[in-house]
This record gives structure tokens, sequence and C-alpha cells, in this order.
């Protein structure tokens, strides 16, 4: 029986599998058994039977942030890409006009954001229909996902693309799970908790772990998590990215629509025949990206306001240094900082400091 026949198999076990106290535990080693099948399905070895390698999208990373356009076949991924940027993706009204990567640059508040146009997916693709797994492989260097959705077709679209997604280790709009987690030499397993479990049991996590043929571990939970959280915990290799929903072809719907999908979460809805509410989602998109735009000023000179510095949202003056030049750390003695970020200003503040939105930089090296 192959990789895809097992996968098949723990599924519909799990789907006639009623949910309830008695079953938690049985359904739990079932998901950690499908978890483990879906890792070997997507980094196949010589030995199972897969087929290893095949044309990837090759696209090197540029800019201050990444974002992948991933929908459907014909939602409108291509034409927003010939909006936004000045690079041309062929587009039409058939399905699969785009059959490789297709790169493109947005320049926004100061920062390049690469944008990427990917073919689109279908129902499978976590299986490999397709090309559903270099489109994936993409998917998960991105810093930011943009699913495409047509806003004349059902809510479902949705669902199916979660679930692909879901089924390959990516993360949509979720945090890594508070868990400390650690292979050890040996010891045997020890397992604590410092809040209530209501999914989770001591007995669960010693056969999950065992299923992974790990004997030797430190299991602290810090929140209450589910079985599946748990797993993600264990393999390692989850991504935890952003999601943007952006409904297209709103010029086709009702107003009574509009409004209901406008008001669901991570939302947008545009239209890029009509050029609808493009503006907003570029600005959305530099929001859900946490990037911040930062200005440099030298001793007796007006600030640079002209060019700045993009940096991540959490970043501290030292970022800033070694984005100005790498040795610049090193020569500091202090900075000056003026904006949100100071109770007064200028501030004298050292490396540690954290920056925010639009702050004035001054560094003093020592002498």
């Amino acid at each position: 029986m192959g990789i895809l026949e097992k996968i098949s198999e723990i599924e519909k076990e799990i789907s006639r599998t009623q949910k309830n106290k008695a079953t938690e535990y049985h359904l739990g080693l079932l998901k950690a058994k499908l978890a483990k099948y879906r890792v070997q399905l997507l980094e196949p070895t010589k030995g199972s039977g897969l087929k290893v390698g095949g044309e990837g999208f090759d696209v090197m990373k540029s800019g201050d942030a990444r974002v992948a356009l991933i929908g459907f076949p014909s939602v409108g991924k291509s034409t927003l890409l010939n909006k936004l940027t000045k690079t041309h993706s062929e587009a039409g009204a058939y399905e699969f006009t785009t059959l490789t990567c297709i790169p493109g640059k947005i320049e926004h508040n100061g920062a390049n954001i690469q944008l990427l146009d990917l073919p689109g997916i279908i129902e499978g693709a976590a299986q490999g229909k397709g090309r559903g797994r270099q489109v994936i492989a993409v998917a998960r260097t991105a810093d930011l996902i943009v699913m495409m959705l047509d806003a004349t077709k059902s809510g479902q679209q949705r669902t199916l693309l979660e679930r692909e997604l879901e089924a390959v280790g990516i993360r949509l709009n979720r945090g890594k799970p508070n868990v400390y987690f650690k292979v050890k030499t040996g010891g045997g397993i020890s397992f604590n908790a410092t809040v209530k479990l209501s999914h989770l049991n001591e007995k669960m996590v010693y056969h999950i772990l065992h299923d992974y043929k790990i004997f030797n571990a430190e299991v602290l939970v810090r929140e209450d998590i589910t079985v599946d959280e748990f797993i993600d915990v264990v393999l390692g290799n989850r991504k935890y990215i952003k999601c943007l929903y952006v409904y297209n072809k709103i010029d086709s719907i009702t107003l009574e629509e509009l409004d209901k999908l406008a008001h669901e979460l991570n939302t947008i809805v545009i239209s890029c025949e009509m050029d609808l509410n493009l503006d907003y989602l570029v600005d959305q998109m530099w929001r859900h990206l946490n990037l911040l735009r930062v200005y440099t000023k030298k001793r007796g000179e007006y600030p640079d306001l002209e060019g700045g510095l993009i940096v991540r949202k959490g970043a501290t003056v030292e970022h800033v240094c070694h984005a100005i030049h790498r040795s610049l750390a090193d020569e500091f003695r202090y900075a000056l900082v003026w904006g949100t970020s100071t109770k007064h200003n200028p501030q004298r503040v050292g490396l540690s400091h954290i920056v925010d939105n639009e702050d004035i930089i001054q560094v003093v090296k020592k002498k």
C-alpha cells in the first residue's frame, strides 16, 4: 500500500469515527500517523516509491518582504499582479493561463515588496496534483499569503484552499503554540503542564512521541493546546504565516453580499477590472507584513526624510545599525531618537531600544 492510499484510509477512518471523550485518544493517534505520512509525501525519500526532485520554481528572494498570491485558476491573480506592479503576467478568460511563477515588485512607503503570481492550484494540490507541490513550496517561503477568491463563487473555495495549505504544514493567521519541547539522549519522557489541558493528556503525549520513535524528551505545555498543535510542535517544520483573504470581482455581486464579505476577519474586497480598493489592499499588505520605516540623521543636519530604512516591527536600534553598516554596532556609543517610541524628544538610548514607525535616529560612535 502506497503513502497516498495510507493517507486516504486514515482520513476515512477519522471521518467515520464519532468525536467524543471515549474516542479522542484513538483520534489523536490517527492524526499523528496522518501527519507522519504527509511529511513523507512532501519530503519523499528514495525508498518511498515516490518521485524525488522534479522541476520547481526557482525565484530568488528580493526586496524587503515576499508576498505569494494563491488561489484557484482564473480568479484574477495575474490581473492583480499587472495592476500593482510593472511586470506583465499573461491574463486570460480561461483556466491555467499562468503555468510558472512570475515575480513582480511593489514600491510602497519606501519598501520593495516582492509579489509572486503562482499558478492556480486545484483540489488535491497537497498530494502533488496540478504542480501543487511546487506552488506550495514557494508559498512556505513567503512572509504573507494573499489568498485570491472569486466573490461570485461559493464560500467553499476558501475552505478548500485552507485545507490544502493545512495539509502541507502551513498555518494561517495562527501563532506558534507556547510549548517547550526538547529531544534528549536519555532520561525518558518528562511531561509537565502549567495550565489545565482539555484536549491533551500525558498518556496521549507518550504514545504520539513513541509513534515518532522519540523515547527521551522534555515537554512543558504553557497553554491549552489541541492534539494537532502538539503534533505540529513535535514535527517542528510548520510555517506560521499571516494571510489576507482577497475577494475579487465584487462588481458582479449585490451590495448585501459585498457587505457580508467585507465584514469577515482579515478580508479585503476588490475589483481588478474596475480598479476598486487596490490602494487599500497594498496598505493592508504593508500593515500585515509588520514593516516599519525609520529615518537617519547626521549631527547638525536635517534628517534624511527622502530615503529611510525598512525594518520589521519589534526591531531595535541594533537592527537599525546593522541595516546602515554591519560594523556600526561595534563602534556604537549611544543613539538619539525622535519619535513615538520615546518618552521625550530627543531621548538618549542604547542598542536594545525598540524603534517605532517613522522614528528619527542619530547614532553617536565611540571616539
